[in-house]
């Protein structure tokens, strides 16, 4: 295993990538850079750096990566109402192409020949991390080290520490949730535990960012979101950062019990797996984001981008963002966002989200024609005798040549 003079770490401080650090320095004989990306996961960074200091790193990069992330991640996402098996908002699986960006930036600004990350053998994350930086740089070597080690548990991670002088806080290692979560702006999800058992119900102090619905105000909140090209602009007519729109969606959302899922979803390893998920943002997000799609949006061009995203989320939940694939769609997506601009006036109360009011001057809505009261003759009934004939002409030559009899044929 010396064949690598550096490699790039995406590195967190926690048990596993300290673990990591010293394991590379000594199976690979190699010089470890550490990179660490604050994707708003609401974590103090700088004690990482303090970690790899003291595990002899000498080149520590600490990115904060929150606006490109949802700019350049997120927003164009939410344009195409991305939704991975009816119910996930993808918020884990959006964040790792940029991971992998960056991780492949780095070897080439540091000269590192290899990179590294600390997914496990079982999980997703090893896929969307590996094409994306395969796709980026198809020479790079990468290297797994939960694939080729033999520590396959917290507490042999735990008697690695000791053994080879990594400092950790043995107590509050002891007292770690008992869920494997991840977060950023986007989302919080938790795995294991008693989340095992699809049985089992989560425990209510469980939950980070969101009030129970039950305990959630009594009285709603309402908030006016504004779009120009399928993206939020302002809220309650303030314009903010991409990153702050996100952010005070999740405490709005938050505080009204918005956003909570629990889910069985399909790996792309293969296996089925529980999660539970608080995305209070991005459910506000899509909940408006489809209402103003309908007053801008032709029928066909809607109903066409509804056939094409269950594969646009599926290319982003199995790591295929840098794929030519997922780039051709999104640049049909991004086509038909031209005209999504206008406001939604949306209210927030125990834990639902609902549309109060949409407008747009780019408004396809008719109220002359769609009205129940006269129209002046803008709309001539008859015209729909013809149009009902020649839609019903195949129905009626197969009626007739099946026989009416038997209609089920």
């Amino acid at each position: 295993m010396t064949d690598v003079n550096k490699v790039v770490l995406a590195y967190s401080g926690g048990l596993d990538t300290s673990v990591i650090v010293r394991w590379l320095q000594e199976n690979y004989r190699c010089e470890v850079v550490t990179f660490t990306a604050d994707i708003g996961q609401g974590e103090e960074l700088e004690p990482a750096r303090e970690k790899a200091e003291a595990l002899g790193v000498k080149e520590i990069f600490i990115d904060d990566l929150r606006e490109e992330f949802v700019r350049d991640f997120v927003f164009p996402m939410f344009r195409a109402n991305t939704i991975y098996e009816g119910q996930y908002l993808l918020g884990t699986s959006i964040a790792r192409p940029l991971i992998a960006k960056k991780l492949i930036d780095l070897a080439e600004q540091t000269g590192a020949d290899a990179i590294s990350h600390g997914a496990t053998g079982k999980g997703n994350d090893q896929v969307r991390f590996e094409l994306g930086a395969y796709a980026l740089n198809p020479d790079i070597r990468v290297i797994a080290p939960w694939r080729e080690w033999d520590l396959d548990s917290r507490e042999s991670l735990m008697n690695y520490c000791e053994q080879h002088n990594i400092g950790v806080d043995y107590t509050g290692a002891g007292k770690k949730s008992p869920y494997s979560m991840d977060a950023n702006l986007l989302h919080i999800s938790y795995e294991g535990g008693v989340l095992e058992n699809p049985w089992e119900s989560p425990e209510e102090s469980m939950w980070r960012w969101t009030t129970s619905p039950e305990s959630a105000p009594d009285v709603p909140t309402f908030i006016d979101l504004e779009y120009m090209n399928g993206d939020l602009i302002s809220l309650n007519g303030e314009r903010l950062s991409c990153c702050e729109l996100l952010a005070r969606l999740n405490v709005l959302g938050g505080k009204n019990g918005v956003g909570r899922d629990d889910i069985v979803e399909n790996r792309y390893v293969g296996m089925k797996s529980r999660g539970c998920y608080e995305t209070p943002g991005g459910t506000i997000m899509l909940k408006a984001h489809r209402a103003i799609e309908s007053l801008t949006l032709d029928r066909e061009v809607m109903h066409l981008k509804d056939e094409l995203m269950p594969r646009y989320a599926k290319l982003i939940y199995n790591g295929y963002w840098w794929s030519p694939e997922r780039k051709m769609l999104q640049a049909a997506i991004d086509q038909s966002q031209v005209n999504v601009n206008g406001h939604v006036r949306v209210k927030l109360y125990k834990g639902n989200v609902s549309i109060d009011g949409r407008q747009s001057r780019n408004s396809l809505f008719d109220s002359e024609i769609a009205t129940f009261e006269s129209d002046g003759g803008t709309y001539n009934q008859a015209d729909a005798e013809g149009f009902i004939k020649l839609n019903a002409l195949r129905l009626r030559i197969a009626g007739r040549k099946r026989g009416t009899d038997n209609p089920s044929f």
